[in-house]
């Protein structure tokens, strides 16, 4: 079947992260675009970092999604631009609280993935997906995944995951 940009971005919408089910590749930011190559459609894929373990399943779940709708399409993984965590969208972030995962502070404009500080940087709060309280501390920084640290709230006591921005 010969499939439109369009009919590829519906039918890869609600495709979930194996990582974090609740939310989708496309919420994510992982799925970032799809477009006409030279071979056909083309479906790029961008990991939320270089060592990301889920990748090879990502890319398997968006070739399978589109086989079996009837769908041809080649998977690209690009790697620059560096995702960041600027890409969720807003539905997504709120996904990820209501599951229990603080999402991701903006990050500053202009700032970059390399920074040089005389200093320690003053961080933000990072409010509580349970109870909302921002009396939280860090515990880990990295949590279940290399992209999340562990916090735990100071007030009702659950430990959560935070998704670091990037």
């Amino acid at each position: 079947m010969t499939a439109t940009v369009e009919e590829v971005w519906a039918a890869l919408e609600d495709l979930a992260d194996p990582e974090i089910p609740v939310i989708s590749l496309r919420e994510l930011g992982i799925l970032r675009e799809v477009r006409t190559g030279a071979d056909g459609l083309e479906v790029v894929i961008t990991p939320t970092y270089s060592g990301c373990p889920a990748m090879g399943q990502i890319e398997d779940d968006v070739r399978s999604t589109l086989k079996n709708r009837g769908i041809s399409a080649r998977v690209v993984t690009q790697l620059a631009p560096a995702w960041t965590t600027d890409w969720m969208s807003e539905a997504g972030k709120e996904k990820l609280r209501a599951y229990g995962i603080a999402p991701p502070h903006q990050t500053p404009a202009g700032s970059s993935v390399v920074r040089f500080i005389s200093k320690p940087a003053k961080t933000e709060a990072v409010p509580c997906p349970h109870c909302g309280s921002s009396n939280t501390l860090v515990s880990s920084h990295f949590g279940s995944t290399a992209c999340k640290a562990l916090y735990k709230c100071q007030d009702c006591q659950e430990p959560f995951d935070y998704f670091k921005p990037y």
